[in-house]
């Protein structure tokens, strides 16, 4: 893989975010990108995009970066 994003999202939620990410990361099927959720701490998680080329790349972070956000926004709902 020529191209890589690495995103660090620190937040209460990180744990969850992650659970929530795990089973659509397993089931991704680009195979030109890879796309990495860890948890660095409680609250910091890690997102790493690997890709082959720059449209990889963008398509990849589109889906991954979208899939945080609706994880976090539900979290938010979730504890009102």
């Amino acid at each position: 893989m020529q191209h890589e994003a690495n995103f660090r999202f620190s937040t209460e939620h990180a744990v969850s975010i992650h659970a929530a990410l795990l089973p659509e990361l397993a089931d991704e099927v680009n195979p030109r990108s890879k796309t990495t959720c860890l948890l660095e701490s409680d609250t910091l998680l890690l997102l790493r995009i690997e890709a082959e080329d720059i449209p990889a790349l963008r398509a990849a972070l589109n889906m991954a970066l979208r899939l945080v956000n609706v994880a976090d926004e539900m979290q938010q709902i979730a504890m009102k």
